[in-house]
């Protein structure tokens, strides 16, 4: 038997994952779970490192014994090491306001066409170029003082067991990694100035990098999105386009090589490295993160809902009134969403959504149509039809997320497991340590231990109707 421990961290909670892996056969627990809170410092938006590390050492002491621990996190955001291996202060949160502007101080060094071409990743200002950049020109003595940079997984591998090393997955979400070769693009930091040996080894998905007491630390896919993709339980011959859905939503599907034309790159389309090195195609776009920030207002204002009642208000709301574009910058900071909502519907003179049923309605549909649009941009681009499309993580929760889904895509959808990102982690760990024989073993195994979901499209009519007014309603926007 085989116990292994899988800490999973998101953008607003952790969770760890005790799993047994004994005689074939798979079970899991979760030890804990606990809220990740960022916090100001500074005038700084920083996630609380500390806390987060004293969430872990709780998880593993409740947890008792275990083989193995693997680390997964949200992807972009870093910290930063001094030359005796000290934390120079919290790592800032991706949604702080130091990268406003940054995006185009890049690209008068280098053009989009150029920082796509060698990079493969979508042009956000969260990604972590344009942080360093922000870094560097805001606060040039961190920076000449920072030995090491390390991603959020390595960070706490690093506070784990020592190790300093740069897992391929979470690398490839900085726009600074050549998807082509899977090593950092001599374009990139030549153009910018950054120095390689600022970053850590790189290491494959899988690798063993250290020990924590009996425990081996376990360099798994540090991008929590590859971890879930690495847990689909699919075969390899089907035809099946992913939508990781939790904070974020990440809609893509698997392919041999990279795209990077520029008809990729004005379509807003990632080219990551995935735990199985195949290129994990798909579009980071704005996710839950509307649901779970209107919920924090509402308890702001001093009501407190589940998000089963939420989406119990939404099914009483009447369909197809009003949409937003989640991609709109206005829903990208904390704040009160559920105004931001009305003065989106208002300025494209629709109708004003006022009831908490009639917002998060209109969040739920527009986030369909976000994916349904997505998925037509996905097909143009590789030329596959994609017969069903597979959701996994915690949205799949949401029965009335993952019925829109199916009826607006007009596509089959299976949702789960719920815990993808997890599972991913748990069979990476396994892989490492010999008790599978790769990924796709683990994809069997997980098809035959999880529930999985199907959802079959109807009301094709009705949702081909909305998606012609909401195409029509988000390319009238100025941003666009």
């Amino acid at each position: 038997m085989k116990r292994v421990l899988a800490f999973d961290l998101g953008g607003s909670s952790g969770r760890a994952i005790l799993a047994e892996y004994k005689n074939g056969q798979l079970t899991w627990q979760q030890v804990h779970r606990f809220e990740n809170r960022p916090r100001d410092v500074d005038g700084r938006f920083c996630w609380d490192f500390e806390d987060l590390m004293a969430n872990i050492q709780l998880s593993m002491d409740l947890a008792g014994n275990f083989d193995s621990i693997g680390v997964d996190t949200w992807g972009v955001d870093f910290g930063l090491l001094d030359e005796q291996g000290k934390l120079l202060g919290d790592p800032v949160h991706y949604r702080d306001a130091r990268t406003n502007g940054e995006v185009e101080r890049a690209l008068s060094v280098l053009s989009a066409q150029q920082l796509y071409a060698a990079t493969g990743n979508q042009i956000i200002p969260i990604n972590t170029l344009f942080q360093l950049q922000a870094l560097r020109r805001q606060q040039p003595e961190i920076w000449k003082r920072a030995h090491r940079l390390l991603f959020m997984p390595d960070l706490i591998i690093h506070r784990l067991c020592g190790a300093e090393i740069c897992e391929t997955t979470i690398a490839s979400t900085s726009q600074m990694l050549d998807p082509s070769t899977g090593n950092w693009s001599r374009t990139v930091l030549d153009a910018f100035d950054i120095p390689e040996n600022k970053f850590a080894p790189l290491v494959a998905s899988g690798t063993v990098v250290g020990q924590y007491k009996n425990a081996q630390v376990i360099a798994v896919a540090g991008h929590d999105t590859q971890c879930a993709v690495a847990a689909m339980p699919i075969g390899e011959d089907e035809d099946v386009a992913f939508l990781s859905c939790g904070t974020w939503s990440l809609l893509g599907c698997e392919l041999p090589t990279p795209i990077l034309s520029d008809t990729s790159r004005e379509s807003e389309l990632s080219n990551e490295i995935g735990a199985n090195r195949k290129i994990q195609y798909l579009k980071n776009m704005i996710g839950l993160w509307l649901i779970q920030e209107s919920r924090r207002q509402w308890q702001r204002e001093g009501t407190t809902y589940t998000y089963g009642q939420l989406e119990e208000l939404a099914q009483q709301a009447a369909p197809f009134r009003s949409f937003i574009d989640p991609a709109a910058p206005e829903f990208t900071p904390p704040g009160n969403i559920p105004e931001r909502v009305r003065a989106f519907c208002r300025r494209t003179h629709q109708p004003v959504p006022e009831t908490i049923g009639q917002v998060i309605r209109c969040i739920y549909e527009s986030l369909a149509l976000q994916s349904n649009m997505t998925l037509k941009q996905l097909s143009q681009l590789t030329g596959r039809k994609f017969s069903t499309l597979h959701m996994l993580g915690g949205g799949v929760q949401s029965e009335l997320l993952c019925r829109m889904h199916a009826d607006c895509t007009g596509r089959t959808v299976f949702a789960g497991p719920v815990e993808a990102t997890a599972l991913g982690n748990i069979i990476i760990q396994l892989s490492a340590l010999k008790e599978i024989e790769g990924l796709e073993a683990g994809r069997t195994l997980i098809a035959k231990t999880e529930p999985v979901r199907q959802y079959v499209p109807q009301h094709l009519e009705h949702w081909k109707k909305a998606y012609e007014r909401y195409h029509a309603i988000i390319e009238q926007e100025e941003y666009k």
